[in-house]
This record gives C-alpha cells, sequence and structure tokens, in this order.
C-alpha cells in the first residue's frame, strides 16, 4: 500500500509491464527457456540485464491505490468536484508514470511537468465556472503528489477557483487538517487512505477495509470519510501501489508474465527476494508471496523498498525479485 514518502529514482534501468498490461518482449532475451520442473525444483537465479519487467498480480495480493481526490466536505460544491474529476479522467498509470519520469529523472518541476500535461491532454477543456473562491490544495513530500496538486490547481483555476499549493509533509499532518478544513483538497490514494481513517473510526483492531475490489474500497472510504467531515471525488485509473519486477531476462529464461508463473517455475532456494526491512513482516510482501502464491525463497535481501539499491541488485542478478512502486518513474518507456 502507499505510503507518503517516495524513494528518488534514477535512469538506471528501463521497466516494461508485463501479462495484462504488456507481454514479455524480446529485448534482453536470453533465447532459452528453461523446463517449468527443473526450474520448480530448486527455484531461479536471477539473470543480469537493464531492463526490468514487473509481474502481474494475477491473485490481487496488493490492494488497490488509485488516485482519488480527498475534498473538506463543506467546500465540495458540485463545480469543484467536477473540476477534480477531469484530473481523474485524465490520468491512466501509464500517464501517471511519464509525469513521474518528468520530475523524478527529466527534472521538471511539479507545475512545469503538470502544465505540460494539462496542455497536452487538453485537460481544460469543458470545464465550467461556478460560484469560484479561495482552495488550498495541500500536497505531500513527494514528487508524485506535488505534481498531482498541481494539475488540480490547473483545473480548480480553469473553474474559476483562486487555487494554491501547499506543500503540507506527511498524512498524518495533512489529513488532519483537511478535516478542519485548514486545507480544502489533497490528492490520496484509495487503499492507503481507507486503512489510515480506519482505525481512526472504528478503533485500533477494526479489520481490514482495503481490498482488491476499487468499487468495494472507495465505498468504504467514502463511509469512512463522511464520518469525518471528508468526501471525495471520482477515483482515477491511475493507481500507485507495490509490485513485483525481474529483469526481463529472467522473465524470458523461465517464461514469467505473472506472479503465478513465478510460483510454479521459481519456487525454491535458488530465488532471492529483495525489499525494505519489513519485507518478511508484512502482508503485502514476503508473507503475502507465501500465502496467496505459495512461492518460497531461498534467501531474502534488505535493500530500500522500490528505490536505487533494489534495481541494483535486479539489474546485476544479484536477487531474482524485488519489490517496486507501480507507478515508478523508471517504468516509462
Amino acid at each position: 500500500m502507499r505510503t507518503v514518502g517516495r524513494l528518488a529514482v534514477g535512469a538506471i534501468s528501463l521497466i516494461a509491464v508485463a501479462g495484462a498490461v504488456a507481454g514479455c518482449g524480446k529485448a534482453g532475451s536470453s533465447g532459452t527457456q528453461a523446463p517449468a520442473s527443473a526450474a520448480a525444483s530448486g527455484g531461479c537465479a536471477g539473470v543480469a540485464g537493464t531492463k526490468l519487467v514487473v509481474l502481474t498480480d494475477d491473485k490481487k495480493l496488493q490492494t488497490v491505490d488509485n488516485i482519488i481526490p480527498a475534498v473538506y466536505a463543506k467546500a465540495a460544491t458540485p463545480d469543484l468536484v467536477a473540476a477534480l474529476d477531469k484530473v481523474s479522467a485524465a490520468l491512466d498509470t501509464t500517464k501517471l508514470i511519464a509525469l513521474n519520469k518528468a520530475t523524478d529523472v527529466d527534472r521538471k518541476t511539479p507545475q512545469v511537468a503538470a502544465a505540460d500535461f494539462a496542455q497536452s491532454a487538453g485537460l481544460t477543456s469543458g470545464i465550467s465556472k461556478g460560484a469560484g473562491g479561495t482552495v488550498v490544495i495541500g500536497a505531500a513530500n513527494f514528487s508524485e503528489n506535488q505534481t498531482l496538486a498541481e494539475l488540480y490547481k490547473i483545473a480548480l483555476t480553469a473553474a474559476g477557483y483562486t487555487a494554491s499549493v501547499q506543500t503540507v509533509g506527511n498524512r498524518e499532518t495533512y489529513e488532519p487538517a483537511l478535516e478542519k478544513g485548514q486545507i480544502q483538497v489533497v490528492p490520496e490514494y484509495v487503499g492507503t487512505l481507507t486503512e489510515f481513517l480506519n482505525p481512526k473510526v472504528n478503533g485500533a483492531n477494526a479489520a481490514a477495509l482495503a481490498s482488491a475490489d476499487l468499487d468495494k474500497t472507495v465505498t468504504a472510504l467514502k463511509g469512512l470519510g463522511g464520518k469525518l467531515g471528508l468526501t471525495f471525488g471520482a477515483a482515477s485509473q491511475a493507481a500507485d501501489q507495490n509490485a513485483f519486477a525481474v529483469t526481463q531476462a529472467t522473465a524470458d529464461k523461465y517464461g514469467l508474465k505473472t506472479l503465478s508463473d513465478f510460483a510454479a517455475k521459481c519456487s525454491g532456494k535458488a530465488s532471492v527476494l529483495a525489499g525494505p526491512e519489513e519485507c518478511p513482516n508484512r502482508p503485502f510482501c514476503q508473507q503475502g508471496l507465501e500465502k496467496t502464491y505459495k512461492i518460497t525463497f531461498g534467501s531474502f535481501v534488505k535493500t530500500d523498498g522500490g528505490g536505487p539499491l533494489t534495481k541494483q541488485k535486479l539489474t546485476t542478478g544479484g536477487v531474482t525479485i524485488g519489490l517496486v512502486f507501480s507507478s515508478d518513474a523508471s517504468l516509462a518507456g
């Protein structure tokens, strides 16, 4: 699930999405495919390569973390929400990756990246001017969220609002400010915010409400938000959630497109997992891979959870599979 802190990424590798998003390509291929029985008996050693591929989470281990505008309910006029919904409709994960590349790799400011995207996407076309007013948009302290906040600003300005963006740090800081109306809008993440609000409303031991079902999770989020003075616009198809990557060479050698493929062909002692320190004890990381997919690993290597060290270990063949983020700038083709 998405946390409010994003590791800086460099252009050390080019990542493509496998499975339902894009099939394994030929670039970086070893030209061979290991027999499934041979791989399954002892796992799969990582194969070095500069290109990474994300394996499709076909059993829906991860909860949804689609982008959604969170709004102070008293400020949520129909024209304000409609303008925010234009941003949601304009984005998908591929476009979110491109926005992250613009800031994290190409070194554009969030303002410039957002303006470029808004112009190319015709974002403000069809936005009707409403009653107007002053709106403060909160942004978390990482570039993706700041760029999304700038897109909200562009859309709200077109709707006649005097909009500004204020970087407000982490969720523990900005969510109470949103409840109080000190800021009126924040770009949020469906699953992560659901589980942030859940214990506030239902107690520390509340059963999880976020799941891999977007509609059900959004319904749960709206129910929680309604009790705290929050409402929400439309969820975007763009998502930023945990994902697991291998090198293209590893995928080609063992015939991997999905995490189920990895379970069938690469479960065993030769397979090495890379992720943040807490990964072995997290239900969305090693525990989830073991429980949901029945994958076993020979060892775990502590890295930085989707950052440069994880990618370095993957591209040099030091590990077989590693945790990345689905909207990482390096996924841009």
